[in-house]
């Protein structure tokens, strides 16, 4: 019996003055061991390997197929016809039209504003008088001569005096021999009679009126 107890090692007791030795107990979930490899302690592992996975990203088999792509039509061949301008190409469009126009009239060293430059070509200088204007002219400060045009009440309304400050500047501006005038301030005063008039009429008589100014001429 106490051979027994000495042969099993689980079963040994204290010694006096001593501790029991632990004796390790095999694992529930550890494989059996091989009698003929012995106890060689190593983690068991799986030699085989898991299924593969399919990446969560990539379509599987059961996925839907996607859609064809489709050709993109050729661009068309040959002169296409214009087609709408956009807003901006709109907006230079008129600003270029705008600017063109505005070219075209007289610039400003060219015109007479001043309240006491008109008053000083009406008291100094000299006149030609007309149908439907009286010309008002006098040295002028500058090299080119300069133009201005008035009109009363007494010709029509806001709308009737523009209108014909805009005949007599345009037809100074076109006329041939603008380019022969002397350093003039000249100054046209417009008469009633101006509003029924046409714009030949007044056209022959401001020609004639600035052709009388002309060097060489009587004065």
């Amino acid at each position: 019996m106490n051979d027994r107890l000495d042969a099993d090692p689980s079963r040994r007791r204290a010694q006096p003055g001593g501790v029991a030795p632990k004796v390790p107990r095999p694992r529930q979930d550890a494989p059996p061991r091989d009698p003929e490899r012995g106890d060689d302690r190593e983690a068991y592992v799986s030699a085989e390997q898991p299924p593969p996975q399919a990446h969560p990203r990539l379509p599987g088999a059961d996925a839907d197929p996607r859609r064809p792509r489709r050709d993109l039509a050729p661009p068309p061949q040959g002169p296409q016809a214009p087609g709408r301008l956009s807003a901006g190409a709109t907006g230079t469009a008129r600003a270029a039209g705008a600017t063109s126009a505005h070219d075209e009239g007289l610039a400003r060293h060219q015109r007479i504003r001043r309240r006491a430059e008109f008053l000083r070509c009406y008291r100094e200088g000299r006149r030609r008088g007309g149908r439907h204007s009286t010309l008002f002219f006098v040295a002028g400060p500058g090299p080119h001569p300069r133009l201005g045009v008035t009109a009363s009440r007494k010709v029509g309304g806001a709308v009737i005096r523009q209108r014909l400050k805009r005949r007599v500047r345009e037809i100074f501006r076109r006329w041939e021999r603008r380019g022969e005038l002397p350093a003039l301030d000249l100054v046209f005063n417009l008469k009633p009679s101006a509003a029924a008039a046409g714009f030949e009429e007044l056209r022959g008589e401001i020609e004639r009126q600035l052709a009388s100014v002309l060097p060489g001429r009587r004065r």
